[in-house]
């Protein structure tokens, strides 16, 4: 039913309940976990002096934060590919899951910023759950890092 899951990270430690249980989904249908981290483009709001700091900076965040997930879910005995993309968020993980075939997109009920743990979900999950065309499994992660 599962070939590929879908679990997006912004590098925060809610990213590991979330993988839980994505591995354990992958685990049950000899699935492979995709993770993908996106930078943001609100990048290209700072100085033109500071923009290449931060896009470096940003993308290194983002490598750590893909290769977490490969160590944990490689660990478990899972396969992973692993991405890191510029973009909006949520634009960027609903065209991943088309480009690459998701069959279902895991992610936590919200993320790093302060502004999305506000809501119920976070901004970009919320996103997500209503344009995404396939499954979006949402695991509530508390009250975040």
């Amino acid at each position: 039913m599962y070939d590929a899951i879908l679990v997006p990270t912004d590098g925060s430690e809610g990213v590991d309940r979330t993988l839980e249980h994505a591995i354990t989904m992958a685990q049950h249908h000899d699935a492979t976990i995709h993770a993908l981290y996106v930078v943001d483009r609100r990048f290209e709001l700072a100085a033109d002096e500071d923009r290449e700091d931060l896009v470096a900076q940003l993308t290194e965040r983002g490598e750590s934060a893909v290769a977490d997930i490969a160590e944990t879910a490689g660990a478990a005995g899972v396969d992973v590919v692993t991405s890191v993309r510029e973009g909006i968020p949520y634009k960027t993980i609903l065209s991943y899951a088309e480009d690459a075939d998701i069959d279902v997109i895991a992610m936590g009920t919200h993320g790093r910023t302060g502004r999305d743990r506000l809501a119920h979900l976070g901004s970009v999950t919320d996103r997500v759950v209503e344009n995404a065309t396939v499954p979006v499994f949402v695991i509530n992660i508390g009250d975040g890092d």
